[in-house]
């Protein structure tokens, strides 16, 4: 009996560890129509080096999104075409940030860190549905690529780099 219990503990550990050793969003849930603050989680470096680089590429149906600045990385964002026009305060949106870049910083292998960003959940997306946003996290000549998206009844626990998603809430 302690044997069966030892090794479900163990798996269980196992399990765990592996699940919460991803790029993931503090808060996996807002509403549709919100503001967002997306508190990115990176909790290691690739392979035991340092990250240097977190890039998030930002999905279509979130607009007018700002980068937290943080000490000693470089903040750099990509514009872009939306695929389509959104309103935002009575005013027509057809292009913005699309990709947001921290470079240059050092977060060693032992020790996490987080990358804020905010948004708005334009209110056309559905709720019940995932918003997903690659992450690619660069260290030292390696790169952890956090890009996969589950297909249509795909558990995202089965993916080995799962994006960090979001759950879209009904509007408030």
């Amino acid at each position: 009996m302690n044997r069966y219990l030892l090794s479900a503990g163990a798996l269980f550990a196992l399990g765990t560890s592996v699940g919460f050793a991803h790029v993931t969003f503090e808060t996996q849930e807002a509403a549709v129509g919100s503001t967002y603050k997306a508190v990115l989680r990176v909790p290691h470096g690739c392979d035991g080096k340092a990250t240097t680089t977190v890039r998030v590429q930002i999905p279509e149906g979130v607009i007018s999104v700002k980068p937290m600045p943080k000490p000693g990385w470089t903040l750099q964002v990509k514009k872009g075409k939306y695929e389509k026009s959104y309103q935002l305060h009575g005013q027509a949106v057809t292009s913005g940030v699309k990709e947001v870049d921290w470079s240059g910083g050092s977060l060693p292998d032992e020790f996490y860190d987080e990358f804020v960003f905010r948004g708005t959940l334009t209110a056309d997306l559905l709720a019940g549905q995932a918003l997903y946003f690659p992450v690619v996290q660069e260290c030292d000549g390696a790169a952890e690529r956090w890009i996969e998206i589950p297909a249509a009844g795909q558990d995202e626990d089965a993916l080995e780099y799962p994006a960090p998603g979001l759950k879209l809430a009904p509007q408030e």
